[in-house]
């Protein structure tokens, strides 16, 4: 595989995503508008308004299309299911709020943590559309801190957080397989679901325990999550605008198998702590530019993925040529490489962000059995205040349970920058490659770091260190280990890690 330059690719993606942006503008004004509470929707916080919400966005679609409006007040809902020519504009004040019944949100092939599966419907559902709009500054509430397990790692619930009327906990875990797995055959209907349409489970209740393509699900059928806040699947043409995410029960804005994405000026936030809340996840996407997002959260803040293991061999569709600019995290994960990059993950260019109080900034993770390659990955231009990590590269990351076995091509990193990154970190991180398969081709320039402990690297081919500047008040700035797990302290100036 050629290592294509970043730039040339992405100065072309800004012209055509600049383009797309404004014919998405002209096109959204002249479309028919659809006012939700002219069709039966209550914005008083306490009504159910999901029946009500999807004969507005069924009325628009038999319609020739349009915009549902939501206007100011609180509208409670399960999943909705947006068709194609139906976009969404949620006015100021304006708020759909998620219900916390599992049943309202009935599982749907989707693609969840990298694997084609049932899974949990989001709240809102763009799948098989394109041309899509969603824009204003209403708000999108994930009521992720009502549902169970949330909130326990950051104290108790905030003064004034009321649960939903609806509050019901998760529904119980989908009936495990016994004995040896079943053949798709048996246990998928006719024709087989696809991720580029909707396909709902016809028994929520009994769950198969391997995908539409035969592939054994980790955990079986598993129990299902609450649901992910917004999720574009299988669409073209996506732009996203000016809208808040408020608690997020699990991921918040999610592009699976899109092309052509503009996100901008995304507010994202949460109260307390929220499992795998995700401000932003990219997944075997093309031509994606996400700029002006305010994130913060308590997993990754964005997350780049191309599916993991046997089913990302298998549709083997990678992330690539994506721009992430201007944008500010608070706490979370920073902006991440995977952990599931099996399809690949190419041509990704981070620049001109701030990181506050986040556990990492550049980031990049994979397991063995993973395999795939990331490649030309260039994080630029960072301010960073007491984050956790300045870096923080693991390929052998979340090693926890009995592992997978590795792949037969292990996971390969190479051509990275690390450029004009400055500020100050709990420690320089860590960049660790895997025995077998070392980084390669990693640059750092111009980089300024004051940390309390020093910068970890392993497995690392030849790695240009010339422009990192790391002050540490603990120990060295550099500490390699080799393959037996045994560190050696050393100062920058020394020869390149093992």
């Amino acid at each position: 595989m050629s290592h294509l330059p970043v730039r040339p690719r992405l100065v072309a993606f800004r012209f055509l995503a600049a383009t797309f942006l404004a014919c998405c503008v002209s096109t959204s004004r002249a479309a028919t508008e659809f006012l939700i509470t002219e069709h039966g929707a209550v914005g008083d916080g306490s009504t159910v308004n999901t029946k009500a919400l999807q004969s507005t966005i069924d009325a628009c679609a038999a319609a020739g299309g349009g915009v549902i409006v939501v206007p100011k007040g609180t509208f409670l809902t399960g999943a909705l299911y947006f068709k194609p020519g139906v976009n969404l504009e949620l006015q100021k004040d304006g708020v759909l709020k998620s219900t916390t019944v599992m049943a309202d949100f009935p599982p749907i092939y989707t693609r969840w943590e990298g694997i084609e599966r049932y899974w949990t419907s989001a709240v809102l559902n763009f799948v098989g559309t394109n041309d899509v709009v969603v824009s204003g500054e209403g708000t999108i509430d994930g009521s992720g801190l009502e549902w169970p397990g949330a909130g326990a790692r950051r104290g108790p619930r905030p003064a004034g957080a009321a649960r939903s009327p609806n509050a019901a906990g998760r529904g119980p875990s989908p009936a495990a397989a016994a004995g040896p797995l079943p053949k798709v055959d048996d246990v998928y209907p006719t024709p087989l679901p696809t991720t580029s349409s909707i396909n709902l489970a016809p028994d929520p209740a009994h769950l198969p325990p391997i995908n539409a393509a035969g592939i054994p699900l980790p955990g079986g059928a598993g129990r299902l999550a609450p649901p992910r806040a917004i999720v574009f699947q299988d669409c073209t043409n996506v732009r996203v605008s000016g809208v808040h995410l408020k608690n997020q029960a699990r991921w918040g804005f999610v592009f699976i198998y899109c092309r052509h994405v503009v996100a901008e000026n995304l507010d994202v936030h949460i109260d307390s702590y929220i499992p795998s809340s995700d401000g932003i996840d990219v997944c075997s996407c093309q031509d994606v530019q996400i700029s002006h997002c305010d994130i913060a959260c308590t997993d990754d803040n964005i997350s780049i993925k191309a599916g993991k293991d046997a089913d990302g061999l298998r549709v083997n569709r990678p992330c690539e040529n994506i721009t992430i600019s201007d944008c500010t995290f608070g706490t979370g994960g920073g902006v991440a490489m995977g952990s599931e990059v099996t399809g690949s993950i190419r041509h990704v260019l981070v620049q001109r962000c701030k990181f506050t109080g986040s556990g990492s900034a550049a980031r990049i993770k994979s397991q063995p059995s993973r395999g795939g390659v990331i490649e030309d990955i260039v994080y630029r231009d960072f301010q960073i205040a007491d984050v956790a990590r300045a870096f923080s590269f693991e390929l052998e990351w979340r090693m926890v349970g009995p592992p997978p076995p590795p792949a037969k091509v292990l996971t390969q990193v190479r051509n990275v920058r690390l450029i004009n990154i400055s500020g100050t970190a709990q420690a320089g991180g860590v960049i660790q490659g895997l025995t077998g398969s070392p980084i390669t081709d990693l640059k750092i320039e111009n980089c300024h770091v004051t940390a309390q402990r020093g910068l970890v690297l392993s497995n690392v081919e030849a790695p240009d260190l010339s422009g990192l500047d790391l002050k540490v008040a603990e120990g060295e700035p550099l500490i390699r280990r080799d393959a037996t797990g045994s560190t050696e302290a050393t100062p920058l100036s020394a020869a390149p890690a093992r």
